[in-house]
């Protein structure tokens, strides 16, 4: 249990590790893979079991001090992020081994690399490894989008790989200005200087976490940095899209534990500087991204506008920065990510279904197995929508009962609106692709039906969505008192800063 922080990033790092020993070979290559995923799936339940106690586990890499090496914190947040990564990543791997996987080499090395990458992520205390595992998870996406790729794919994985490096170039700056100002990467020491710092420095300090908010933004794709993210997910393969839909919720958790932990309650004149910025940003994205849903040519280029209103409405809930809006973000945060999920899957099996007409919304063609295809784009249209009685509405009817008084006319008319944007966009979608599909010409046979690992990879996602449903209750009081562990961040601070090294026996 004492080195159980470790292990989400570990066990994907060894698996991939491994994968590269056995070549090619599909058959290793897979057992390996979804032994790593047990593993994972272990690891993430009973680390939120444990951050569930309230406990803040701290582990030293190299034995070091926080403030001096590399620190793995787990708390409700980051353990609910674990969570939420291997549940997604289980059905993404199962999609991926109905047979695409056979057509990228290294696949499955690359999808664990990611895995590692994320879950370092979500569990990092330091800013500077934050940067690190950003990069190991970028580099991983990047293999994974466009291996394999051709043609458009390979020019939207292009934009893709330049605008992330651009933005990592950013990030070492901010990194740079932040640590001469203040001497220290790691967040919770920063937090105790931050609200030390000099005047003379206050206004250098802010600019320089100016840079770092904007670096986080454009990995969440807010308004004006969304637009690498149609193209990039519409054209990536179907599995790989789904895995993909985590990442934007990268940029939203660091936004999330950085400037709550770091520029939060106890940072002094620069307290919460950044949600007064995020909150119109964030309403205006997310009226963009619906009315970029509603005129998309295309499904999955629908459901990635999707992903980006899903972000766009995190961000609205956390700036909100009360303990009942961030915890109804929480809740949303994991709902959509499964819904969305299971649309790229869907999506990619209408594509097949359809012939040459792929997943276009505006040419009619047959479907094959249009009942099956048609019952699970209504459920997760339901749900991204966020209608009753799914899970979309539980979170969204949490974050409208948590917004205060004075910017209820906004964020109401904003999170309304743009629902019903989002119903009419998949109505659409439903109607064209389903409803009014022309029947197969006489003589001509309907497609084979998707594969059985597709079918249960797109049921597990929004079987995901039923459970939520079903244990709201606890589920809210889990995100209820995360919300309350992130917004009064001393407590952690204080663990982390005072974990010591382990004290080793001396050599004989």
């Amino acid at each position: 249990m004492a080195h159980l922080p470790v292990l989400p990033v570990l066990v994907p790092l060894v698996a991939g590790a491994l994968m590269l020993l056995v070549g090619r070979r599909i058959g290793p290559q897979r057992a390996i893979a979804w032994t790593a995923m047990a593993a994972l799936l272990a690891t993430a339940a009973l680390l939120a079991r444990e951050a569930d106690r309230g406990e803040i586990l701290v582990y030293l890499l190299g034995d070091w001090p926080a403030r001096l090496g590399i620190a793995l914190t787990v708390d409700r947040t980051s353990a609910l992020m674990v969570l939420t990564t291997a549940l997604l990543a289980a059905p993404c791997l199962l999609y991926a081994c109905s047979g695409w996987d056979r057509r990228a080499p290294h696949f499955h090395a690359l999808f664990q690399l990611q895995l590692a990458g994320l879950n370092g992520a979500f569990l990092t205390g330091d800013l500077f490894n934050l940067f690190v595992f950003f990069e190991v998870l970028l580099i991983a996406s990047y293999g994974l989008m466009l291996s394999g790729g051709r043609g458009p794919r390979m020019r939207a994985g292009l934009h893709y790989v330049a605008f992330n490096i651009t933005a990592s170039t950013l990030f070492l700056v901010a990194l740079g200005l932040l640590y001469g100002l203040t001497g220290t990467l790691n967040m919770a020491e920063m937090s105790l200087r931050v609200a030390a710092a000099d005047p003379d420095d206050v206004a250098l300090i802010q600019a320089a976490s100016g840079i770092l908010l904007v670096v986080f933004c454009a990995k969440a794709a807010l308004l004006p940095l969304y637009l690498w993210l149609p193209e990039t997910y519409s054209h990536a393969p179907a599995a790989v899209a789904a895995l993909f839909t985590v990442m934007t919720k990268v940029g939203v958790y660091a936004v999330l534990r950085v400037y709550t932990l770091v520029f939060g309650s106890e940072a002094g004149e620069l307290a919460g500087w950044a949600w007064d910025w995020l909150l119109p940003a964030g309403i205006a994205t997310l009226v963009l991204a619906s009315l970029g849903a509603l005129a998309s040519p295309t499904l999955r280029a629908q459901v990635s506008w999707l992903v980006i209103a899903s972000a766009a409405t995190l961000f609205i809930a956390f700036s909100l920065d009360t303990p009942a809006s961030v915890s109804a973000g929480l809740y949303y945060l994991v709902q959509s990510t499964f819904v969305t999920a299971a649309l790229f899957l869907i999506a990619d099996m209408v594509r097949r279904q359809r012939g040459k007409a792929g997943d276009r919304l505006d040419i009619a063609a047959p479907l094959g197995h249009k009942a099956a295809l048609g019952l699970l784009l209504l459920v997760a249209g339901v749900a991204v929508a966020g209608l009753p009685p799914l899970p979309g509405f539980i979170g969204k009817f949490a974050l409208l009962a948590a917004v205060p008084d004075g910017r209820v006319a906004l964020v109401w008319t904003t999170v309304l609106v743009t629902s019903l944007l989002a119903l009419v966009a998949m109505a659409r979608s439903g109607s064209q692709l389903v409803w009014r599909a022309e029947a197969f010409p006489d003589g001509a046979a309907a497609p084979r039906p998707p594969r059985t690992a597709q079918r249960i990879a797109a049921g597990v996602l929004l079987g995901y969505l039923g459970a939520l449903m079903l244990v709201s209750a606890p589920v809210l009081r889990y995100t209820d008192a995360a919300a309350a562990q992130l917004l009064a961040p001393a407590p952690a601070a204080d663990a982390i800063r005072g974990t010591a090294p382990t004290k080793r026996a001396p050599s004989p």
